[in-house]
């Protein structure tokens, strides 16, 4: 495939986008995946092939994944998701996208490339044959079931579901169907699927890489040399040690109708020469001449509600967290309806697998931005609204933690005795917010200028470039640099007013005891 004949087939690609995906198309090629002819071949013998597409922010990764979802989807090759995999067939080619967490997932997605998380691939669900009749029918691979308890109409909805979103889970959820009535339980996989397609590959460990290399026999990792990597390993992607001719770098794609300031200034620190000071002037100047930059001399209470702002230390992230809270007047030992929250996992036994698999079918995984609603029925339960699923409300029993300034331990206001745990959301580390985005983000200046000031270094670069890097490319519109720590006044009290309210929530308060 030339570069000429790509260029006719897909949107704009730079020079550097188009051979990587010569070099790609070749590599896919050699699985049995003709993307010119767009047909599937026998798999040629060998060894597997790990690819990496590597460029900072601005280079066209993400483009690069969507096309290539979207031209392995037309050669015939099956999508794997966690919603869904139907049963395996000798004459089926399988491709997966992945990222590290349940984050990088979502943002994938809300960008229309199918994406779910290495760990959904790595164990896959084993479900109720009753009730995957349903799935082989809403995916073409059945004729439609009669299923006990389930009415016709109960079963247009969930096609109807099906039709406009794709999603197995929600189209059972249409039907009536919980979660933990057709998934029964997990199991390690076993059967090997075809290409793996890697985002946020920063972010990998050596574990991670090695287990999607006994899955994947092509894997294509995209990554960003800029960002931070992952704790424990030096500074080190699993990219980096690949040979050259498996990475393939993209540069900067410049569009004069839409270059951002952000990516002006994200790029900038690549400048050996450039310290923190000269940085700071830089933002300062592209503020004084762009709206998308801001110079601000506070943090802005009323975006944190929504956005949390950016912080290195942990000891700024609860400073902040409890100014944020002092500010809107809330009370010791209770939440107000409003506050940000994130997911720190749950706690449930075992013996719980169906409530586990219920609160993570809904979107409440570790890392979820979650927004506090009000007290649920029973003690110590929540009603929560979780920031990008598809039915957002629910209310489950929850721990919440607020750290407090200079205490070993958090301030529980409310827990139950097991359930979802909670910390406040309103501030959060740059490691932490790697691999999300955000419309306005805040970046705490002072806290970078201390990483500046340590003279720390990560893998031979400057560690202040590369939090600066990570937490400025997490802003998608608007940028606000926070040079003092001092907080603004709410402009207006805590509301949930902003949040869509669905029109059935689903009530996930069933007896825990």
């Amino acid at each position: 495939m030339t570069g000429q004949t790509l260029t006719t087939t897909t949107p704009s690609l730079s020079a550097d986008q188009a051979d990587a995906w010569d070099r790609l198309a070749e590599t896919f090629a050699g699985a049995g995946v003709d993307l010119t002819a767009e047909e599937l071949l026998p798999p040629q013998p060998g060894k597997g092939r790990v690819m990496a597409v590597i460029g900072k922010a601005g280079s066209g990764k993400t483009l690069m994944l969507s096309e290539i979802t979207r031209a392995l989807r037309e050669a015939g090759v099956e999508i794997v998701s966690a919603d869904y995999e139907g049963r395996r067939r000798k004459d089926r080619r399988t491709v997966a996208i992945l990222a590290p967490t349940n984050k990088a997932a979502f943002v994938l997605r809300t960008r229309g490339v199918p994406a779910t998380t290495i760990h959904r691939i790595l164990y896959t669900p084993v479900y109720d044959p009753e009730y995957e009749r349903i799935a082989e029918w809403l995916t073409g691979e059945g004729t439609r079931p009669t299923v006990e308890g389930l009415t016709d109409v109960a079963l247009d909805r969930a096609k109807a579901f099906y039709d406009q979103h794709a999603s197995i889970p929600g189209a059972l959820a249409a039907a009536g169907l919980r979660g933990s009535d057709f998934i029964k339980g997990w199991k390690r996989r076993e059967d090997g699927l075809d290409i793996g397609l890697i985002d946020e590959a920063s972010m990998l460990d050596e574990r991670q890489f090695e287990d999607l290399r006994e899955i994947f026999p092509v894997l294509v990792l995209f990554g960003d040399p800029a960002q931070l990597a992952p704790v424990g390993q030096s500074g080190e992607m699993v990219f980096d040690s690949l040979a050259e001719s498996q990475r393939l770098m993209l540069s900067r794609v410049h569009r004069q109708a839409d270059d951002s300031p952000i990516l002006d200034l994200a790029h900038a620190l690549s400048d050996d020469s450039l310290d923190f000071r000269g940085f700071e002037q830089m933002v300062r100047e592209a503020a004084d001449r762009d709206p998308r930059v801001i110079w601000a001399e506070r943090v802005e209470s009323d975006l944190m509600a929504r956005s949390p702002v950016l912080v290195w230390r942990n000891a700024t992230r609860i400073r902040l967290i409890h100014a944020f809270r002092t500010a809107f007047g809330a009370p010791g030992d209770a939440l107000l309806p409003g506050e940000p929250l994130i997911c720190d996992g749950l706690e449930l036994p075992l013996k719980h697998r169906k409530k586990r698999i219920d609160l993570e079918a809904r979107g409440l995984i570790k890392g979820a931005q979650v927004v506090y609603l009000g007290p649920g029925r029973k003690p110590g339960f929540s009603r929560l609204h979780v920031i990008g699923a598809e039915d957002p409300r629910l209310s489950a029993a929850s721990i919440v933690k607020i750290e407090m300034p200079d205490a070993e331990e958090p301030f529980i206001p409310f827990a139950a005795r097991m359930g979802a745990a909670f910390l406040h959301g309103a501030a959060v580390t740059i490691h932490k917010a790697q691999g999300s985005q955000w419309p306005d983000v805040q970046v705490f200046g002072p806290d970078i200028g201390a990483a500046a000031w340590s003279n720390r270094s990560e893998a031979g670069i400057p560690l202040w470039k590369r939090l600066t890097y990570v937490a400025i490319t997490r802003a998608q519109e608007r940028l606000l640099w926070v040079t003092r720590p001092r907080l603004a006044r709410p402009s207006a009290a805590l509301s949930t007013a902003d949040l869509e309210v669905p029109t059935a929530p689903l009530t996930l308060e069933a007896d825990q005891s």
